[in-house]
This record gives C-alpha cells, sequence and structure tokens, in this order.
C-alpha cells in the first residue's frame, strides 16, 4: 500500500474514533431512494475527499443481508455497477440468497451506493449542509478511492475485521480492485473484478464524453440546475445518452439475433412515431419560442414524408431510454461518468509519474502497481465485450500475483456479467468455496434470505434482467 492510501487509512481511524457514525440514520429522502429496497444509512460526521474538499454529515447508503460471524470475517463486499443501486436482489437476482454464490446464510453481504449515485449516498441531490440547499451540480468530483476509504469507515464502525471477497462488474470492478490497495495488506481475503480495468481507456472517455454532451446539449440541462425529479430533468439528452451507452453494453451480434429488421409489436401492422424522443413530457423553455423561425413552412409540412416504419430495434433503445428516465437523474449520471474516466490503479502509486506524452498507463507500472494485491482474484473476462475488451482483463490476470482468468463466451457484449447468470453463479461460487473454505466449513447462520428456487425472469429495476423483450 502506497503512502499516500496509508496516510488515508490513518485519517479514516482518526474520523472513527473522533466522530461518531451514526449506522441506522434516517435517510434523506429523494424520488429515487425510493426505488430502493432494504436502504439504510450510515452517516459520516466529516469527509475529507482525495481532492482536499471537505463533506459534512455524509450519508452512506447501503443494503445488507445475512449475519456478521463472531470473527467479523465473512464480508462478502458487492460494488455496483454505473447505474446500479445497492440492492443486489434485483439486479444479481440468480445470484444471491441461500446456497447460492452469494450465499446469505454463511456471508455478511453488504453493497454500498457508489458517493454521486441518486440512491442514497452523498450526490448532486443530497442537501449541502453548509447552504442548506442541494448540491446540484456543485457537488464536488469524487474518486473511487473515496467510496473506498468512506466504506471503510463505515465498515469499521459496524465491527468489521476482515472482508472474504470484494466482487464488482465494470464500474463496481474499478471499485474492487481499489480496495485491497487503499486498505492494509490481508484486510481483503480476495477479488472479483469482472469486466472491468486497471484505468478507464481512452475508448471508454470517448464513449462517457459522447453521452455527457448530449445531456448538455438539451435545452433543460441548464447548466445543472434543474429541478431533480424525472418529469422536470433533461429527458431528451439523459434519454439519448442512455441509447448510447446501450450500445457500448451490448454487441453487434446479439442485436442482429434478437431484432434484426424485425418491425415492432411482431405481426402488428408497423407503427409510426408519434412521440418525441422520450415519453416524459419536459416543461416549457423560459425563452419565447415564438421568435425562432421553424425548419419547415409548417407543422404539416414537418412530416409530410408519411409515416416511418418502427423497428423492434428501435423499439427496444426507446424501451431502455423511458425505463432510464423513471430511475437516474442527469447530474448525477454525468457524475459518474467522470468518475469512472478518473479510474487509473497507477495514478500517483508509481516511483515515476507518467509522461504527459505517453498514450496510457505502462504494462510494467500497472503490474507493479498490483503485485502489491496478493489476495487471490478471480478476473472474469467477455469475449463479446466492446467496452472493456478482453485483453484489458488478461493484463489484470497478468498483473495480480494470485490471479485466474475466467473467460465467459457470450454474445450479449459487457452486460454479459448481468446476463449469463447461470455462468456467473457456478465461477463465482467455486471461486469463494476455494478461497474462503472455513467459512463454508463453520455452521450456517441466522439471516439468510431465500434463494428463487425456480429462477424465474422478473424485470430489474436497476439491472438488465427483463422479460418484455
Amino acid at each position: 500500500m502506497d503512502v499516500g492510501m496509508l496516510n488515508y487509512c490513518k485519517e479514516s481511524q482518526k474520523t472513527l474514533s473522533n466522530c461518531r457514525i451514526e449506522l441506522n440514520a434516517q435517510p434523506e429522502y429523494n424520488y429515487y431512494t425510493s426505488l430502493v429496497r432494504n436502504l439504510k444509512t450510515a452517516i459520516v460526521p466529516t469527509f475529507t475527499l482525495e481532492s482536499g474538499q471537505q463533506l459534512h454529515r455524509v450519508p452512506v447508503a447501503y443494503s445488507a443481508w445475512g449475519t456478521l460471524n463472531e470473527e467479523a470475517d465473512n464480508v462478502l463486499l458487492i460494488c455496483h455497477a454505473l447505474t446500479g443501486s445497492s440492492d443486489v436482489e434485483d439486479w444479481w437476482k440468480p445470484l444471491i440468497g441461500r446456497g447460492k454464490a452469494v450465499d446469505t446464510s454463511r456471508f455478511f453481504v453488504i453493497c454500498f451506493n457508489s458517493l454521486g449515485s441518486p440512491y442514497g449516498s452523498a450526490s448532486p441531490l443530497t442537501t449541502n449542509p453548509v447552504t442548506g440547499t442541494l448540491y446540484g451540480p456543485t457537488f464536488p468530483e469524487t474518486t473511487f478511492r473515496d467510496d473506498v476509504r468512506i466504506q471503510k469507515i463505515v465498515l469499521d464502525a459496524m465491527g468489521v475485521r476482515q472482508i472474504a471477497s470484494v466482487i464488482g462488474g465494470s464500474m463496481g470492478g474499478m471499485i474492487a480492485l481499489e480496495w485491497p490497495l487503499c486498505t492494509p495488506p490481508g484486510y481483503v481475503k480476495t477479488v472479483i473484478p469482472i469486466s472491468t480495468s486497471a484505468y478507464q481507456t481512452a475508448w471508454g472517455i470517448s464513449w462517457n464524453t459522447s453521452q455527457i454532451r448530449c445531456i448538455q446539449a438539451d435545452a433543460q440541462f441548464r447548466g445543472g440546475y434543474y429541478i431533480p425529479h424525472p418529469q422536470s430533468q433533461p429527458v431528451q439528452g439523459l434519454g439519448a445518452a442512455r441509447m448510447i451507452g446501450m450500445l457500448t453494453y451490448r454487441s453487434y451480434t446479439s442485436f442482429e439475433a434478437r431484432f434484426g429488421r424485425r418491425k415492432a409489436g411482431q405481426k402488428r401492422p408497423p407503427q409510426t412515431f408519434s412521440r418525441p424522443m422520450t415519453s416524459m413530457p419536459s416543461p416549457p423553455l423560459p425563452a419565447a419560442q415564438d421568435d425562432i423561425p421553424e425548419t419547415a413552412a409548417s407543422k404539416t409540412e414537418a412530416h409530410s414524408f408519411g409515416p416511418t416504419t418502427i423497428y423492434s430495434a428501435q423499439s427496444y433503445m426507446q424501451y431502455q431510454a423511458d425505463k432510464f428516465l423513471k430511475r437516474f437523474d442527469a447530474n448525477c449520471y454525468i457524475h459518474l461518468l467522470r468518475k469512472m474516466d478518473s479510474h487509473d490503479v497507477t495514478r500517483e502509486r508509481t516511483p515515476a509519474m507518467q509522461l504527459p506524452f505517453e498514450e496510457h498507463p505502462s504494462l510494467k507500472s500497472v503490474a507493479a502497481v498490483l503485485a502489491s494485491c496478493t489476495a487471490p482474484a478471480l478476473v472474469v473476462s467477455i469475449d463479446s465485450d466492446l467496452l472493456f475488451p478482453a485483453d484489458q482483463q488478461t493484463l489484470l490476470a497478468n498483473s495480480l500475483p494470485q490471479a485466474k482468468l475466467m473467460k465467459l463466451d457470450s454474445s450479449d457484449g459487457h452486460d454479459g456479467f448481468l446476463l449469463e447468470m447461470s455462468t456467473m453463479e457456478e465461477s463465482i461460487s467455486a471461486f469463494l468455496r476455494d478461497h474462503c473454505a472455513s467459512i463454508f466449513e463453520a455452521p450456517a447462520l441466522d439471516g439468510g434470505v431465500d434463494g428463487d428456487k425456480d429462477d424465474v425472469v422478473t424485470n430489474s429495476v436497476f439491472g438488465e434482467l427483463e422479460v418484455h423483450f
């Protein structure tokens, strides 16, 4: 662990000893937190971000299942993806429950909501106690190292001594990689990074920038000062951003196989576009629109080319945009995308800083940093992942001293880890049984939740499980 992170750990211990952490605090309500089941909130009185900015009365939202054992070492920490929440039962339902990979009768399972997300932790939607108003676009930038430090403060307050495993996919995998690097050696026993990378690539940064530009181009964005509610945020821009994101999460093969040139509604007659890009209405612009010249001479002329056929693929993209608009906030989305862009495990950890003209962290610097992570690791790679290509996971597996690379054969692209449930369940379960044997040898604990015996697929609010398409 580098000197900087050691100082952060000392700061965390000082925070814990000098300040009282509220573990069962009343959460600050916003529309989006009402969507999360089993939500709990801890309040950290004061927290200094990696940037140096200080937050006060910082809410840290989480969901938990199972029971902490007497040794306080059976913690299974799950890190959610970009638009996920702490409700693992929603987006990874087939994997959680008694006898499942995420065995709630043996592990104390906990998932924290990342800083900047709309689902309960400090974010643009929370109140700045200094001003008494919502942070909005003024919410300071945070990093995944900030997430690890503040979450560890909460775990320390709970009495946790060791984490049996940290599991995370995509953005969650970035956080998972930071856990053994930001904490004392041995604190994290195993780590499972899924469909992720040691640093955000230029490819990922570019996709994120495109999505941010979509949101900022919406007149309703207003610099981030909009009413934080699904119907009053920049729905046109956020909906378009989600569509762009979906293209990076899936693959050419999966879309062709699933939709092809099939029309929406299958056997029904082709439909026509009778609604704007998003189904949620936007409030009127403050400026008078009568002064803005129309491209067409009249609204009738604007649609004089006849009805437009809606293909099934278009209908699906619209469905994803509409679904997203009902559950996510634009400022939070921008914050988390920028947070992902800052991800680099080598940042300020290599003896010599990267030169400005270097294209990306060298293989040598990545290996040097990850060499300090001696915890056994299961690195999961998806062969059709366009956002985090397989060579990124190969780099992780080659750099982590005790890593095993599991290649998942899926046509679903990056989102394969949220869709290929049976393969994920089998691989994670086998790894945990091998490396956390003492937990499985001990008697099962009370407090587990029953898994879905039939593994019936139902619509997920925060994940990709769905039955409509």
